[in-house]
């Protein structure tokens, strides 16, 4: 249905559009006994084969929704309707800001992409905090934190610091971005010495907690296999839970969109199918030069089955979606976590 009516229909619309339309169809939805029923039988599957114990906590499966799709933890409660194992919320700053001007975001049907520039826009944490005091989520939530854009790298900790301790009560899970290409400079703080620093800051405060929280840190994959091996010294260095590899890529090799589009387009990171060999790659080369003793969640390119159990054999204990998602519909879940069973991984 989502592939032969509804995205047709949304593909007229501009993406922004077309996101805040859909979660507000689904959330309308939802409200209707009946469908909210329709939606867990058609999307939800439970079974032994599926579920996880990763990062110490409990996963009915291993399908996630990554960050960027719900910033502001408006959404989660309904899309945890749809099948996923876990949701992960923002990116979320310590101060409300728009983000970069639109258009900002931009689809790539040639090649099952996206490239959005979004900026971390996003209501701030203390709106943040105050959907997730109310709320009672029925599935694992993840807490994305970043910096303001107005923050510099040098006092960047404090910023990550705010945003901790405010969503350390509501989350069940960390993940520290510092590889989003949309905030100027960000990607600066994976260099060696800004990001011991960060992460020696962010666990210094969670271990000093009754009962610490995982905490992972989400890697670009434009990263070179030498930064690599220093960031991979840093988490264990700090005692780090995992890592997500990876986030959008700012490469535009090998698209079958043209240039000219491109060029329109301009700046942003590009998500989607394009991404999926290098992810996986990432996957493969931490997993091995860890000896698998480090959590991995997979994103990147997975618009199909084969896509997440190919990050999963390279070494990814969970798996996350979001351009597959807007191109391939909810059933996408369900279908992997299907395949999860038919392959006994």
């Amino acid at each position: 249905m989502y592939k032969l009516i509804l995205k047709p229909f949304l593909f007229l619309l501009s993406p922004e559009k077309a996101h805040h339309l859909t979660v507000s169809l689904l959330q309308f939805t939802l409200k209707l006994p009946f469908l909210k029923s329709f939606f867990k039988n058609r999307y939800e599957i439970k079974h032994p084969k599926l579920e996880r114990e990763v990062l110490g906590l409990q996963f009915k499966n291993p399908v996630g929704l990554a960050a960027g799709f719900d910033k502001d933890g408006k959404y989660f409660e309904a899309m945890s309707h749809l099948g996923f194992g876990f949701i992960e919320i923002g990116t979320v700053t310590p101060l409300a800001q728009d983000g970069n001007a639109k258009p900002r975001l931009f689809r790539l049907p040639q090649d099952n992409a996206l490239i959005n520039r979004m900026g971390f826009n996003n209501e701030g944490i203390e709106n943040f905090v105050s959907r997730l005091k109310k709320s009672t989520p029925q599935v694992i939530i993840g807490g994305n934190i970043g910096k303001n854009k107005v923050t510099s790298n040098e006092n960047a900790a404090a910023d990550y610091t705010i945003c901790f301790e405010a969503l350390f009560p509501y989350v069940d899970y960390f993940v520290v971005n510092v590889s989003s290409p949309n905030t100027p400079n960000l990607r600066a703080l994976q260099e060696k010495r800004p990001l011991t620093k960060l992460l020696q800051t962010i666990q210094s405060l969670n271990q000093a907690k009754k009962n610490p929280k995982p905490v992972l840190l989400k890697i670009a994959p434009d990263l070179n296999f030498e930064q690599l091996d220093d960031i991979l010294e840093i988490i264990d260095s700090v005692k780090l839970a995992g890592i997500i590899a990876t986030n959008t890529t700012i490469s535009r090799k090998n698209l079958n969109t043209n240039h000219t589009n491109l060029d329109k387009i301009g700046n942003g990171g590009l998500s989607g199918q394009p991404l999926r060999q290098r992810s996986t790659e990432i996957i493969r080369y931490i997993n091995e030069k860890t000896n698998g003793t480090l959590t991995i969640i997979g994103v990147g390119g997975i618009n199909t089955p084969k896509d997440a159990l190919d990050k999963i054999n390279a070494g990814a204990s969970l798996v996350q979606i979001y351009t597959g998602l807007i191109y391939e519909g909810p059933s996408l879940i369900r279908r992997i976590n299907e395949a999860i069973i038919k392959k006994i991984i």
